[in-house]
């Protein structure tokens, strides 16, 4: 049960959002969209979950298995390979005062870009950074450049501390782009056309996946890798490989289910 405390911290942050929103006329067109997505059309955000939660377990491999048959590769030296710089970014997320999405399935990440040899890779939410590091790791040494889309934390005063787990020595491969993905990628689209690696992990409605698997999947290049995170909230990604024939792998990691194929 929902304390009133907890209530009157909820309002608050409400609050505290629609405020940031109304500072930022360059946001108007996502707070429009949050504002259907939330009233009209709330219940679609969760359109096939439990659908694709059976389809998905029904497949599931792990990150090693996953990683060994697409890529041909092993996953364990990446954690040796990157000790120092994972403690140092691990004691970053750890000192930063705002709770931000925590890391993901690295590896998988990581060794996408090296199977592409990757130039171009665009990602979708960043937070502390972690899929961000794991991409640069890899494009840095083609001295090839990440391109992020990542919302504002409007909630809270977070910002500064988007991409904290992410050394300085590897910004200078990284263009990071601060809106919605819906103007963030139209951005970014304008700077590069065809990228090597796809990795989706921000809006989670149905709708907001659908479109942005559409835009991206046709500036990825033949042979190029997707990558779509927490696939069990609704059926947009089961959908969407079904309606293009796409043959897909689907990764448990940590309880939640990752989606990845090649094209």
């Amino acid at each position: 049960m929902q304390t009133k405390a907890n209530t009157v911290s909820e309002i608050a942050r409400v609050l505290k959002t629609f405020i940031g929103y109304l500072k930022r006329p360059d946001l108007y067109p996502e707070l429009g969209r949050k504002i259907i997505k939330n009233t009209i059309n709330r219940n679609g955000a969760f359109k096939g979950k439990e659908k694709t939660n059976f389809w998905a377990s029904a497949r599931a491999v792990s990150q090693e298995e996953a990683v060994s048959d697409l890529f041909g590769t092993s996953i364990l030296t990446f954690r040796e390979d990157f000790k120092e710089i994972l403690k140092q970014a691990e004691q970053n997320e750890n000192e930063c005062p705002i709770k931000m999405g925590g890391p993901g399935a690295l590896e998988l990440i990581f060794y996408a870009c090296e199977f592409t040899k990757a130039q171009h890779m665009i990602e979708t939410g960043v937070a502390y950074g972690w899929s961000s590091l794991a991409s640069l790791l890899s494009l840095s040494k083609r001295n090839g450049i990440l391109y992020s889309s990542d919302m504002p934390y409007l909630a809270q005063d977070g910002d500064k501390y988007v991409g904290c787990v992410v050394p300085n020595s590897l910004k200078d491969n990284w263009r990071l782009y601060r809106f919605a993905d819906k103007e963030s990628l139209p951005k970014i689209f304008g700077e590069n056309k065809i990228f090597d690696v796809v990795h989706y992990d921000s809006d989670k409605s149905y709708n907001g996946r659908m479109w942005a698997y559409e835009e991206l999947y046709k500036r990825l290049r033949k042979g190029g890798v997707f990558i779509s995170d927490d696939i069990g909230d609704n059926s947009a990604y089961q959908d969407f490989c079904e309606q293009n024939r796409i043959l897909t792998t689907v990764v448990e990691y940590e309880g939640k289910y990752i989606g990845v194929f090649i094209k």
